[in-house]
């Protein structure tokens, strides 16, 4: 939104046309969503415990954990709004890519809020009925994958169409799990649907087991970061030897604001936490990087990065 307003300005004076240069997008991106979070985290966490909307621990976790009862949550809703404003004032809104991610951000996010709500407002820790939240997480999740394949099906030549599609295999440069080969793209969509599927549980599996998934999403949202400016520039890609994904580089500004709001919530959530995420933040977050790990075509190299969530996952 105001990429496009300065654009507007840069016709009258040049010194304008700096904000057009990803890294400082990113950046502000940051301080803007740091800047909300900071700001708008008190009255949030206020507004909560008048609703007493407090926590309630997961049969799973340890028993020591039971002290975090009562704790308020559904502090995810505060994450996503910093992600999702900061994303909107800085990011091209003219790129798919932004939009594939917003969808799945707000999707996973319902998903999420209607879980925690089921289980404050009934008492009951099983939350949002199994089939409804598979349901509208597989809506999520396919959508994503159909919109990515016809997106990729759109590149000029075959080779750059195979190359978004196909999975990459850490550390062999001309080695892939040929995806692209598989009619219709169904292997696409079916890996992508496990891929951002998968994430979205995890994440929320390890915010369920501890609390303290933020700081794990942070660092993987940075690494993705990286991968996202290296993919979306074709010199740093074919130096690389990595995909070129034409509208990858704007994904560098979503991570950016994943990372202030992450960090902005850890200041609530350290010890003793002020308030938790709750299932609106963990599914939707991890949904989010699951869905960016598909789109600079790092699915691996994400999972590895994010193995604290596979680990407690498979532990679960």
């Amino acid at each position: 939104m105001l990429l496009w307003l300065f654009e507007q300005l840069a016709g009258y004076h040049s010194s304008f046309q700096v904000v057009r240069y990803l890294t400082l997008r990113s950046l502000l991106s940051v301080l803007t969503a740091l800047g909300i979070g900071l700001v708008l985290g008190p009255v949030m966490i206020r507004k909560l415990q008048a609703l007493k909307y407090g926590q309630a621990v997961s049969s799973y976790a340890p028993e020591g954990h039971a002290k975090k009862m009562g704790t308020p949550t559904m502090g995810g809703v505060l994450i996503l709004l910093s992600i999702g404003i900061s994303t909107l004032l800085w990011a091209d809104l003219s790129n798919p890519y932004v939009w594939i991610v917003l969808a799945v951000m707000v999707i996973f996010g319902a998903v999420g809020w209607a879980d925690d709500w089921i289980k404050i407002r009934y008492k009951d820790n099983a939350g949002l009925p199994a089939r409804k939240k598979f349901f509208w997480t597989s809506v999520g999740s396919l959508g994503a994958g159909i919109a990515l394949y016809v997106i990729a099906t759109q590149q000029p030549n075959p080779t750059q169409t195979a190359d978004m599609l196909d999975v990459l295999i850490p550390f062999f440069k001309d080695f892939s799990i040929p995806l692209s080969l598989i009619p219709l793209g169904i292997g696409f969509i079916i890996f992508t649907y496990l891929v951002i599927n998968g994430a979205s549980n995890a994440v929320n599996l390890t915010d369920g087991l501890d609390g303290l998934a933020i700081m794990p999403i942070v660092l993987v949202a940075a690494g993705l970061g990286v991968f996202a400016y290296l993919a979306g520039d074709v010199r740093f890609a074919d130096y690389l030897h990595i995909p070129y994904v034409k509208y990858a580089s704007e994904l560098v500004v979503i991570c950016a604001a994943m990372i202030g709001a992450g960090l902005a919530f850890l200041w609530y959530n350290a010890h003793p936490a002020q308030v938790f995420m709750g299932d609106v933040g963990a599914l939707s977050l991890g949904a989010m990087l699951g869905t960016i790990a598909v789109m600079v075509r790092q699915e691996i190299v994400f999972a590895i990065m994010g193995g604290v969530f596979v680990v407690e996952a498979f532990s679960v």
